[in-house]
């Protein structure tokens, strides 16, 4: 989600084909979409040298399934306060969550606090570059692994989000939209097309990353700015109408999530134990409400005391 505007400690690759292998698939996807991300590539912070592994792995969490501008104020807000992993490891977790604001999905700011844990005990406080170390810190998985990898240290690795593929499942395979959850068969596409050079790899993956974000968006695609249409398979196709399972959609409203994120929201704003009396304003169904509570506790996003207190997790 993140994907730098360039790897770490390097340059930018030149306009041409350096290291790319006119013979290797997808090779006439590669330059094209890299130049365009030469040109087009948006600035944000997490894609400057000054951002750091952290800034990534940071960045990372925070943009799963959530837009870049409701992530920019809580990233600058989040990276002032903890520059390093071992700055959010010496806080109680509850002060993740309250600096998670309302980014959604607070769970979120549990791993990424106890990712920072783990990167203090075990790497001296420096977020490692190897694979098979990310995806073995709590609360990391195969895309944000491999994401922090190739985007903070220029490392060759599929990085398979929404968007890639969605970018994939078009230009190569010829369907408007990819499956609901990532198949063995993308990943294996996904493989294929990496380019060999590793820097390569890592331009590429943010590149194609970037494609998805701002032209082959899910809904009112831009083909006449898109770097590729002139090869891509869905748009040849004249753009088929998608007919697999329909496409998952998100509700909010009257929703446990709705209901989480208001009980959360007194929490955050208090600084010393909450009543039940104070949560139980916040919702009109009494049975939702104790459901919703019920499910923070056992999430460990919120803490209960006696008395009928709440707070959020000291440990």
């Amino acid at each position: 989600m993140t994907a730098p505007t360039k790897p770490p400690h390097s340059s930018s690759p030149a306009r041409g084909p350096v290291g790319v292998d006119a013979e290797a698939p997808g090779a006439d996807l590669h330059a094209p979409v890299i130049h365009w991300f030469d040109d087009h590539a948006r600035d944000l912070p997490w894609r400057r040298p000054e951002a750091g592994a952290w800034g990534v792995m940071v960045s990372e969490f925070m943009l799963q399934q959530t837009p870049v501008s409701r992530v920019l104020p809580v990233y600058e807000q989040w990276l002032a306060r903890w520059p390093r992993p071992a700055d959010l490891a010496a806080e109680a977790p509850g002060e993740a969550v309250r600096a998670w604001g309302r980014l959604g999905y607070p769970r979120r700011a549990l791993r990424l606090h106890g990712a920072a844990v783990a990167i203090t005990e075990r790497h001296g406080g420096d977020v490692p570059s190897d694979h098979a170390q990310l995806l073995a810190l709590p609360g990391i998985g195969e895309y944000t692994a491999a994401a922090v990898a190739s985007f903070a240290y220029g490392r060759r690795h599929a990085v398979l989000d929404t968007n890639v593929r969605r970018v994939f499942a078009r230009a190569v395979r010829g369907v408007q939209y990819p499956p609901n959850a990532t198949t063995a068969a993308e990943r294996k596409l996904a493989r294929a097309l990496l380019p060999e050079d590793e820097a390569t790899a890592a331009r590429w993956a943010a590149a194609s990353m970037e494609l998805g974000a701002l032209v082959c968006t899910a809904r009112n695609e831009t083909c006449v700015r898109c770097p590729i249409a002139a090869q891509c398979a869905w748009r040849l196709a004249g753009k088929p109408e998608h007919d697999g399972p329909p496409r998952r959609g998100q509700t909010y409203a009257g929703t446990d999530r709705q209901v989480r994120g208001k009980l959360l929201a007194v929490l955050r704003d208090a600084h010393a134990p909450v009543p039940q009396a104070a949560l139980d304003r916040v919702w009109h169904d009494p049975v939702q409400r104790a459901r919703a509570l019920d499910g923070l506790v056992a999430d460990g996003l919120v803490e209960p005391l006696p008395n009928g207190l709440y707070r959020l997790p000291l440990t």
